[in-house]
């Protein structure tokens, strides 16, 4: 009997001791994460929204020959300021100068005629008085007083006329602006209404056109009303910015019907010559939002699926908020929903963290400082240029 029962105890054995393995084999507690903070303060925070813009001469026309012939003169330096009514080119005058000179002899002829018809006219009513001449030679006394003084008229037109040709061959500035480049050289032959000389531009004040969505046709009626000096900004090609302030100078009468936006002129101060008609630039447009706003560190960010998240500290846990961010400031960025003035953020150390994990507050300066989460990624709510919905840039 005690044979058998040591045999059976045997096996119990084992799994006892196999079990107690086990257990001594479960993995141990992870440490707390160190991580860094920094708290959510609310700060002034200026949003300007941006559309890509064009600059256009408020003022701009085609030099064109109105009479034919060869370029006999330029008056002018390519690309200089030209001042309304100075001479620019010169077509060979001498046949319009003939042709003038011609019609202002014809119209002299034609007084003479006129003035000696009526005196005929006056001596043949004297003479009909006294019976002393036949009534058929007083009427066509008067009938040829009538032509000539009709003959005097086509003569005036005439002078009009040649004298329009002459002013033709020699052309001017329509306005003060800048000239382009001459597409004609000296000597080039020129035909009316076809021929290209140059371009005239007008400089100051100078136009930036913008194409808005239809949903902002009223916000920009009201800018036209009221504005201040800090409303609208440009920014160069160069991303320097343009320091003059601007205004709206005009919106286009109607929608286009295929892309549901319109067009909006605006003006700016250009005396600097700094703005050249054709460049592109971008204005910023002032959004009523600003003022203030909770900002974080943006490199506490991390994106997952397209939103965005946060990590805040509580005492010794790690929980993760979805958040709403605004426009960047610089090292920071505008927070609009999800957390609140005075949280404390997780800066660094969050890339391992799940929410409700352990951490513990690290000492020092933070590893990599101004290393972001996952990339230099655009913010949400950041602009996005031209005409789809404004999020705001911040200065």
């Amino acid at each position: 009997m005690k044979a058998k029962h040591i045999l059976i105890s045997g096996p119990l054995l084992l799994l006892l001791f196999a079990g107690c393995k086990q257990k001594d084999n479960k993995p141990a507690a992870l440490p707390p994460t160190p991580v860094y903070v920094a708290s959510a303060k609310v700060a002034d925070a200026v949003y300007y929204d941006e559309y890509q813009g064009t600059v256009v001469a408020l003022n701009s026309v085609e030099l064109r020959s109105e009479v034919s012939g060869f370029i006999t003169g330029i008056f002018f330096k390519e690309g200089d300021v030209v001042s309304k009514g100075k001479e620019l080119y010169e077509i060979d005058r001498r046949k319009y100068q003939a042709a003038y000179q011609q019609a202002v002899a014809n119209q002299e002829s034609a007084e003479a005629n006129l003035l000696k018809a009526q005196k005929d006219i006056d001596r043949y009513n004297m003479l009909l008085q006294n019976d002393a001449v036949a009534r058929q030679t007083v009427d066509q006394a008067q009938a040829a007083y009538a032509t000539a003084k009709s003959q005097v008229d086509v003569a005036k037109a005439g002078v009009v006329s040649a004298k329009t040709d002459l002013s033709y061959s020699l052309i001017t500035a329509p306005f003060t602006g800048r000239i382009g480049i001459s597409q004609v050289k000296l000597g080039a032959q020129v035909s009316p209404g076809t021929t290209l000389l140059n371009t005239i531009s007008s400089e100051e004040p100078i136009g930036v056109d913008v194409v808005i969505d239809e949903q902002q046709i009223s916000r920009f009626y009201d800018l036209q009303k009221s504005n201040t000096d800090s409303t609208f900004k440009l920014q160069l090609a160069d991303g320097t910015q343009y320091t003059k302030p601007g205004k709206v100078l005009a919106i286009d009468r109607g929608v286009a019907s295929g892309t549901g936006t319109i067009k909006v002129r605006m003006q700016f101060a250009n005396n600097g010559d700094v703005l050249k008609d054709g460049m592109s630039c971008v204005l910023k447009v002032l959004n009523s939002e600003s003022g203030e706003r909770i900002q974080i560190p943006y490199k506490a960010i991390t994106e997952q699926m397209g939103e965005f998240f946060v990590f805040v500290a509580q005492d010794t846990i790690a929980h993760q908020h979805k958040v709403k961010l605004g426009p960047r400031i610089g090292s920071n960025v505008v927070v609009l929903s999800g957390i609140e003035d005075g949280d404390k953020v997780i800066t660094d150390g969050f890339q391992r963290l799940r929410d409700g994990g352990k951490i513990t507050l690290g000492t020092g300066l933070p590893p990599n400082p101004g290393k972001v989460g996952k990339g230099d990624r655009p913010a949400e709510g950041e602009v996005k240029k031209q005409v789809s919905k404004p999020g705001g840039q911040a200065q």
